[in-house]
């Protein structure tokens, strides 16, 4: 759960240059962390992809590479998330964020470092509905999103937002027709009673996909219990590690195995 242990590059695309850190070999894996940045427990989850055999990269989107969560940490991330950083549509329904743009051409990079099938690419909360719009750069093969929380579906107009997608219809339609036309799979996570994660919204992708759309849908109670934070980081902070065969546990073994058979690691 060390940063250190990853190398580090920037990486510039259009107006965006982020720090990107790599560890690994084998196929590509994006590894988009959530709120309040690029904290251990993401880390965790990315050494786990890596000792299964492929190269994980993390782009550093917001917040301090290697830092541990904490109350205020989390609340001035997401006050400037919300506020302030124009890479991200928080708020706006049927658009990707501008940020998509970057992330795709690190997809690009990472397959050309790597070469193989294609790439794999996970979003956690903020950051969670990205790997959609990712698909339509055509190395990106193997999409997970872990509680894809934008639009946030608070204030005016969450009724609406709740049931909404961030990409566009364009993206969507594309996506669509790539999961048919290449046989892949989209991989959703949440857990039930995730306000952040409203069931609305998956069913608008279960819409929008159909089979396509695979979920995975945790009990409340699945959660770690010690976090004093309410369940809804599937992959890190409420993932149960005392309990190895338990839920949580089981939702990120079937996340690092879409990633291997999707990338040709695995049948």
């Amino acid at each position: 759960m060390n940063i250190d242990n990853y190398e580090s590059f920037d990486f510039s695309h259009g107006e965006w240059q982020r720090p990107v850190f790599r560890r690994g070999t084998g196929p590509a894996v994006i590894i988009m962390h959530e709120m309040p940045g690029l904290h251990p427990l993401v880390i965790r989850f990315a050494d786990r992809v890596v000792a299964a055999g492929m190269s994980v990269y993390l782009p550093s989107l917001f917040g301090v590479p290697g830092k541990e969560v904490s109350p205020g940490y989390l609340a001035r991330e997401m006050l400037k998330g919300v506020c302030i950083r124009r890479e991200f549509s928080t708020w706006a329904s049927d658009r990707s964020s501008p940020i998509v743009d970057w992330l795709r051409a690190l997809a690009r990079r990472a397959h050309s470092d790597c070469g193989g099938r294609g790439v794999g690419a996970v979003g956690m909360c903020f950051t969670g509905g990205f790997a959609l719009a990712m698909m339509t750069e055509p190395s990106v093969v193997a999409p997970v999103l872990s509680q894809p929380s934008l639009p946030l579906a608070i204030g005016p107009g969450a009724a609406r937002r709740s049931s909404a997608i961030d990409a566009s219809p364009e993206e969507i339609a594309r996506v669509r027709q790539r999961l048919e036309d290449e046989d892949l799979t989209l991989l959703g996570l949440r857990f039930k009673g995730d306000k952040l994660v409203p069931p609305e919204r998956f069913s608008c992708l279960k819409a929008a996909f159909g089979e396509r759309f695979e979920t995975i849908e945790l009990n409340d109670e699945d959660a770690r219990p010690d976090t004093g934070m309410a369940p809804h980081s599937v992959l890190t902070i409420h993932l149960d590690d005392d309990d190895p065969e338990g839920p949580t546990r089981q939702a990120e073994k079937r996340t690092i195995a879409h990633f291997a058979t999707s990338l040709g690691l695995s049948d």
